[in-house]
């Protein structure tokens, strides 16, 4: 049996945009890591990213494939449809959250990975516990700044 690295995420926000969080499962035979971390004004969409370049992030080797499971269409479509091969084409011309998607892109590449999507809020286990932390790491008081959002995104919703 192939031994294969697996990876649950799932992001939050309180407000959208507002606090923020992901929540990341790690399993690797009988290992398991979880890793989370809160912001305080992002959105869901970004903490949902985010959770997936954190995990492959925090990886140590290559040398195996990667299972990324996920409840976001928006991060799973994006991968697995080749959309954001596009938007680096077009210069990410009105797309949002261009660094984290760049940043996803460089880590990728080491990597031989396969994506799942699963219904969130549904039963699954991995998935719902990265739900847990995501949301307790939005309402903790250890709440970073996700500078890029609030430096280039965030203004332009205040009208």
């Amino acid at each position: 049996m192939e031994k294969i690295i697996e990876i649950y995420t799932d992001g939050a926000a309180k407000g959208n945009p507002g606090n923020g969080g992901y929540g990341v499962y790690l399993r690797f035979g009988t290992k398991i890591k979880e890793l989370s971390q809160g912001y305080r004004l992002t959105t869901n969409n970004r903490m949902e990213l985010l959770a997936v370049i954190v995990a492959l992030e925090s990886l140590k080797t290559t040398s195996y494939p990667v299972r990324v499971t996920s409840d976001s269409k928006y991060v799973i479509d994006s991968i697995t449809k080749g959309w954001v091969l596009n938007w680096v084409k077009k210069g990410f011309i009105d797309k949002k959250n261009e660094d984290l998607w760049r940043r996803y892109l460089h880590v990728a590449k080491n990597f031989s990975l396969e994506f799942i999507w699963v219904r969130g809020h549904n039963g699954h286990f991995e998935n719902e516990r990265c739900d847990i932390l995501a949301v307790q790491a939005a309402e903790s008081r250890n709440l970073l700044i996700d500078e890029y959002y609030e430096q280039h995104e965030s203004s332009n919703k205040l009208f």
